[in-house]
């Protein structure tokens, strides 16, 4: 079975050139076409906290859905984290990841079936601090380790990891020891000259990675200050 990954910080839509523009940023989606999709910055920080993606573009222009929540009605995700699977992916549970933090930042964790076999994801965006950001590390393990029923893991976000050392799994991702790997994507940020690696995702044994990279299009360098990063992964027959 194989499947690709992708996460996405979509800046609240917002792109370079200042326009809100969920078009856009589904149409960036649609050239990455993953399977499930990790989305940072997917709703607004003020009021009922809507989403910048209307519902009713991804049902219409997209092979999308968004994982439920049910946190807030206008909401796509939680602290601006949303899970879009394609449709035909079954989810067997879903729920948010509280993490310590002084600022709005969070995760979620979907459980979902593909032909049959369980595989578990979770999207998050860490903190500015690198402190904060290791304790958030080791709650979304500690989270994970309190799951039921075991299986293969992907985790992936927004990282806000900069330098070398944090590249090859310094700092707050050096927290995902072995067996767990952290996957060189490449630079993500910002957007138009990447420097960066913010944007990353680990997986648990069991995975081979078939490709891992950035997106890096004419469309996505404008529709957000970060590029896409994905990885295709399979699993074996059991």
């Amino acid at each position: 079975m194989q499947l690709t990954f992708a996460s996405y910080n979509i800046h609240k839509a917002v792109g370079l050139d200042r326009r809100r523009d969920p078009e856009r940023i589904v149409a960036v989606l649609r050239e990455i076409d993953a399977d499930v999709i990790a989305l940072q910055e997917a709703d607004r920080r003020i009021g009922n906290r809507e989403s910048v993606l209307p519902r009713q573009l991804l049902e219409d222009y997209s092979p999308w859905r968004a994982v439920p929540l049910g946190h807030r009605p206008d909401s796509l995700g939680w602290h601006g984290n949303a899970l879009l699977v394609r449709r035909g992916i079954a989810v067997a549970e879903a729920g948010i990841v509280p993490l310590p933090t002084l600022e709005p930042r969070g995760a979620v964790r979907a459980d979902l079936v593909v032909a049959g076999q369980r595989i578990r994801v979770v999207g998050m965006h860490l903190d500015l601090s690198g402190l904060r950001r290791r304790q958030q590390v080791r709650a979304v393990l500690a989270h994970l380790a309190r799951c039921a029923v075991p299986c293969p893991v992907v985790v992936m976000g927004d990282c806000n990891e900069w330098g070398v050392r944090h590249a090859s799994g310094g700092g707050a991702l050096g927290e995902f020891h072995a067996p767990w790997r952290l996957l060189d994507c490449g630079r993500s940020f910002p957007s138009r000259r990447p420097v960066a690696r913010l944007d990353r995702i680990v997986v648990s044994p069991g995975w081979q990675v078939v490709e891992a990279g950035v997106h890096h299009s004419a469309l996505a360098a404008r529709g957000s200050d970060h590029l896409p990063v994905f990885a295709r992964l399979e699993l074996p027959e059991i």
